[in-house]
């Protein structure tokens, strides 16, 4: 396992790149590095080489550049893969991947939020809460809704360290502890 302060590193040198005069899109950077972290996770045979010390630097150099050729990815993308696969960093591809798109949102002013709830929101309610949580943090709010029948009803939501619990099985919770402590 690779420390978070390297996988920082990594990330924080993509985003600058990214970010900076390059003039790339940064949702067309990610579809790039995601596209290539499927392949990644699809192939068991491939993950294998490219973490192997057996495998010489510059084979594992000629896949990577022939992958990205094929998957036709921006020059950057490419130059970065070759950069993970030269320092022996592949193992922590997903890793970074993901710090990458926190700083990025980050730097373009987004919040990422997850929201769950007992049932399938629809798109206006979705929106309305998207909507809201942008307004309490000032910041417009990349979401990310799932299901959790476990919640009963009602809805959590998580903005980095902040839970915001208006599920009834909090609500149910929170009164039991209140009891118990009488």
């Amino acid at each position: 396992m690779i420390s978070s302060a390297i996988v920082g590193r990594y990330a924080n040198a993509l985003a600058d790149v990214i970010t900076g005069a390059s003039g790339m899109d940064a949702a067309q950077a990610v579809r790039d590095l995601r596209g290539f972290e499927a392949l990644l996770e699809s192939s068991v045979e491939l993950r294998h080489a490219l973490a192997s010390p057996a495998v010489p630097p510059g084979r594992k150099r000629a896949v990577v550049s022939r992958l990205a050729q094929t998957m036709t990815l921006s020059k950057i993308v490419r130059n970065f893969l070759l950069v993970i696969t030269d320092h022996r960093r592949a193992a922590a591809f997903s890793q970074i991947i993901d710090a990458f798109e926190i700083i990025l949102d980050e730097r373009l002013g987004f919040i990422r939020a997850e929201l769950r709830s007992a049932r399938e929101l629809d798109e206006r309610q979705r929106t309305k809460l998207t909507d809201e949580l942008s307004r309490l943090t000032g910041k417009k709010v990349r979401a990310k809704f799932e299901v959790d029948p476990d919640l009963i009803g009602g809805l959590v939501a998580r903005i980095g360290s902040t839970v915001y619990d208006g599920s009834v099985k909090g609500q149910l919770e929170t009164l039991g502890r209140r009891l118990a402590a009488e």
